[in-house]
């Protein structure tokens, strides 16, 4: 058995490991790893990647591959795109939530699409930025 204990300002945080390797195996080296692969799959699960209730096999499949699409472009996002900002170690329903889910209007005519979002969008110059990056001219 491992246990690993660590006290901060929050308080107590204990965990236990019950293994069957031989020696002293080393926790942050094999157990972190996949704690945070599981935590991963649950972001793509908050992709909406585990609806999957058509009858058909192919509808499905679709979802799941949007879903996966989906995970990529914003992990790229936060990657490439969102170093040394508030949110570039966030959680992809963290940046769904604060840069994708917002309120806005758009407006079109024949040369130009405005995006016209509110005065107290807390993200906006973070969100202009991006937008800027993202989109050429």
């Amino acid at each position: 058995m491992v246990v690993k204990a660590e006290t901060s300002h929050r308080g107590f945080n204990t965990r236990y490991v019950v293994t069957n390797l031989h020696g002293s195996p080393q926790y942050d080296h094999r157990y972190c790893p996949r704690g945070d692969m599981e935590n991963r799959i649950k972001e793509q699960q908050w992709l909406f990647s585990d609806r999957t209730s058509c009858h058909d096999g192919w509808p499905n499949q679709y979802r799941l591959l949007l879903a996966g699409l989906a995970y990529l472009l914003l992990e790229r996002l936060r990657r490439v795109y969102l170093k040394r900002t508030a949110y570039a170690t966030a959680q992809v329903t963290t940046l769904r939530l604060k840069l994708l889910k917002i309120g806005g209007a758009v407006i079109r005519n024949t040369r130009l699409v405005r995006l016209m979002l509110s005065s107290h969008y807390p993200d906006q110059d973070l969100f202009r930025m991006l937008a800027c990056k993202l989109v050429p001219g």
